[in-house]
């Protein structure tokens, strides 16, 4: 990753970003980065933000009211845009002493006040949407930003007319992971091991407990006999899952969490869970084949939307949750890891979907609009063209 150069200029940040991991995790990636090249960075956030565990220590939180307007019940709208309008003035107050150069908004209702509060002090912003439908919130503020950086080059609900200021950069993902990407798939024989890992988010997911152990069990029994499989499961549902692989007598590790994920996610031969959009990232940086199963109830749809390249390119098998049986599961499994070389192939195609380069891609364009070293150069540098030809105007007039 770049770094400033010495005698550069120091800047500050403001990045607001919502109430899940999937809006943080890249907020706390590009901080770092920003960090790393001498810049100073502020986080905007609510309260179920400030809690998200992997914000740099060095990163100070401010915590603002975060409204919603949706529904029907237009008392819950007033509420919404009280706390929304409050937290605008709050972020005016916060921009008054920071004095940042650019603000970043990464989605959800949290970025909103902060994003509105810069667009009206005109600071430049950049929003980045992580997922391949953009998200309500950047809907609204795409027409009012000055950059929109995605993580995918297809992107549902962008309106063409925004095309000139959409710069596709990938999602950023945690060191942790991305220092796997140089590492080679893990061996995987006709006779070796198989190595499964299944994960629904921080949650687990209750469709997979339900179907993976007896999906697992339909392999062929020569597959079947290879298998090692990992699992997070929800807490109310592990012993149930537990009692699954007992009867299939499939061996299985279980947990609610694992705080070695990356560690896991380099030991595996094949991924089985959800489409979020942190989960493909780190599918794709690693280079690591999936069966995915997009979350139904996710808003627009946008689980399958991010499944579509990956699927496309060889490096996944989406599967949509009504179809997710244990018979289909099977199936993919049998395609997919029948060969070494398929599965290799699969792992290879996922890992020519990843943007290594993401946070510091993202950090580029970010400074690019607060004003960075190299923009002063360039600034600096057409200021004197500028003079330059108006004085040999000047001279031949005379």
């Amino acid at each position: 990753m770049s770094a400033q150069k010495p005698g550069g200029v120091s800047r500050h940040y403001v990045l607001a970003a919502g109430g899940t991991g999937g809006h943080l995790i890249p907020a706390f990636a590009l901080a770092t980065e920003l960090e790393r090249r001498g810049h100073h960075v502020a986080l905007i956030t609510d309260a179920r933000g400030a809690a998200i565990p992997g914000k740099p220590a060095s990163l100070p939180a401010h915590v603002l009211p975060a409204g919603r307007i949706e529904g029907k019940n237009p008392l819950s709208w007033i509420k919404g845009a009280k706390a929304i309008l409050e937290g605008r003035s709050m972020a005016l107050r916060l921009f008054e002493s920071f004095e940042p150069s650019a603000v970043v908004g990464f989605g959800g209702y949290p970025a909103l006040p902060a994003l509105l509060a810069a667009t009206s002090a005109k600071i430049p912003t950049v929003i980045h949407e992580q997922n391949a439908v953009l998200g309500r919130v950047n809907r609204f503020l795409a027409s009012r930003v000055n950059a929109i950086a995605t993580a995918y080059r297809e992107v549902d609900r962008l309106s063409p007319s925004h095309a000139e200021k959409v710069h596709l950069v990938g999602n950023p993902v945690r060191d942790e992971v991305l220092a796997l990407r140089d590492q080679p798939f893990p061996a995987f024989t006709a006779d070796g091991l198989l190595r499964v890992l299944v994960t629904g988010g921080s949650q687990g997911a209750r469709v997979l407990s339900e179907v993976v152990p007896d999906g697992l069990s339909m392999l062929q029994p020569a597959l079947r006999a290879r298998l090692q499989v990992t699992q997070q499961c929800r807490p109310e549902d592990i012993e149930a899952v537990r009692a699954r692989y007992a009867g299939h007598g499939i061996p299985a590790e279980l947990g609610t969490y694992f705080e070695d994920m990356a560690t896991r996610l380099a030991d595996a031969h094949l991924f089985i869970g959800r489409a979020g959009a942190s989960t493909i990232a780190e599918l794709t940086a690693v280079g690591r084949p999936a069966i995915l199963v997009p979350l139904p109830i996710a808003t627009d749809d946008h689980q399958a939307a991010n499944a579509r390249e990956m699927a496309a390119s060889g490096g996944a098998r989406s599967i949509r949750q009504e179809k997710f049986t244990g018979a289909e599961l099977a199936k993919q499994i049998q395609a997919m890891a029948q060969h070494p070389e398929t599965l290799a192939n699969a792992a290879h195609a996922a890992w020519n979907c990843g943007y290594p380069n993401a946070a510091s891609d993202l950090a580029d364009l970010v400074e690019g609009f607060g004003g960075s070293p190299l923009m002063d150069v360039i600034r600096v540098a057409g200021q004197a063209q500028a003079q330059g030809k108006e004085a040999l105007a000047l001279e031949t007039a005379e």
